[in-house]
């Protein structure tokens, strides 16, 4: 019985060990530094701040997110190209950001 047992725990831990690694593998783990994680974040979380203060409703549904470069990259949708290209516009103006790159899309209401 206790054969069976350890028989099954192993086997359990064998299937159940790649998907554990996944589960807990950060995104972030390719940052250098804990500080470069720190900064984009902080970049990330201004941007969001003045996409916020924008009505970010009335823009559309923008994404952001800023690699260890400071490079922000801008994704979603946008209701119109004036309005994805003032998303743009707020992300260029925010301290620290060095390019902005965008994937916005226009999506019109329907």
């Amino acid at each position: 019985m206790k054969q069976q047992l350890a028989t099954t725990l192993m086997i359990i831990g064998v299937l159940l060990g790649p998907a554990v690694a996944l589960a807990t593998e950060d995104s972030d783990a390719d940052r250098s530094h804990p500080k470069a994680f720190v900064k984009d974040s902080a970049i990330t979380t201004a941007v969001k701040a003045k996409l916020a203060a924008e009505h970010i409703t009335s823009l559309g549904n923008i994404h952001v997110d800023t690699d260890a470069d400071g490079v922000v990259w801008l994704h979603g949708t946008a209701h119109t190209q004036a309005a994805a290209d003032k998303a743009v516009a707020i992300a260029r103006e925010t301290e620290g950001v060095k390019g902005v790159h965008s994937r916005i899309t226009v999506k019109k209401d329907d």
